[in-house]
């Protein structure tokens, strides 16, 4: 086996490899909005509730004037989701009657084989 040579790399001038511009300016705006929601929902967590709030609705309002196409087509699709939780609620409301039905029968049948 044969010793491989190892050459010292030499560093980077000014404009080689190294040189980093970005394609694109850094978007403040929704650094802004990510950081009051952010910032809202820790408040949420941490039990200061009023604090909370008034800071997630600004970058909410916030958001809204920066995604208007955004929220307009939430907005529209809103009743479809609102009807798909309806419907949800009411089959969990039927299988909950439908189960306290059935723990019904069995108690009462385990109630009469206890008495006899």
């Amino acid at each position: 086996m044969g010793a491989i040579p190892i050459q010292p790399r030499s560093l980077p001038q000014e404009n080689d490899e190294l040189h980093f511009e970005p394609d694109h300016q850094t978007d403040w705006k929704r650094i802004r909005i990510g950081g009051t929601l952010l910032t809202g929902a820790f408040l949420l967590m941490a039990g200061k509730r009023k604090a909370g709030l008034i800071v997630t609705m600004a970058g909410t309002a916030l958001a809204m004037l920066e995604e208007r196409e955004v929220v307009a087509r939430w907005w529209n699709a809103l009743p479809g989701y609102l009807d798909t939780a309806q419907d949800m609620l009411v089959q969990a409301h039927e299988t909950i009657d439908d189960l306290t039905a059935k723990r019904d029968r069995i108690l009462s049948i385990f109630g009469r084989e206890c008495r006899k």
